[in-house]
């Protein structure tokens, strides 16, 4: 027997069935959260879930997963998915606390969907022009 098949005999690791209730929900809501702000990232990025997952080194269904909090991110993981979204790894934990588990607004999901689509626009002069309006739209609307 390895030293390490010894050590594993003698250490108990609680499993998440484990944990009391409370501690689950808090997990659950962690890897919620961290999975939104891995998706609000690519969609500013204008990256699909496939280039996500290509880029991360997973399959499509696993890059789903982890967006909907429903797999468990490895550091390594969440590492590789820092450095392929570039940010920092305390990005995916910002503003957690203030936090309640809810799923983006339809204005948030809408704002989400214009920087996807403005990043997505090949011509700059597209971009600068929009960029115009959007910037006078807000003007009138705030005399």
């Amino acid at each position: 027997m390895t030293v390490h098949a010894d050590v594993r005999k003698h250490v108990r690791t609680a499993t998440t069935s484990e944990l009391p209730p409370s501690d689950e929900i808090c997990v659950q809501h962690i890897d919620k959260h961290v999975g939104n702000k891995i998706r609000e990232r690519r969609i500013l990025l204008g990256y699909t879930q496939q280039q996500m997952a290509n880029l991360i080194g997973v399959t499509y269904q696993q890059a789903h997963k982890y967006e909907r909090g429903i797999n468990r991110i490895s550091a390594g993981r969440l590492y590789s998915i820092a450095r392929a979204l570039n940010v920092p790894i305390s990005y995916f934990f910002e503003n957690l606390e203030n936090t309640n588990n809810k799923e983006p607004s339809p204005r948030q999901r809408m704002c989400l969907e214009m920087a996807r689509n403005f990043a997505q626009i090949e011509n700059e002069k597209y971009q600068d022009a929009l960029s115009h309006l959007a910037r006078a739209l807000s003007d009138s609307a705030n005399p």
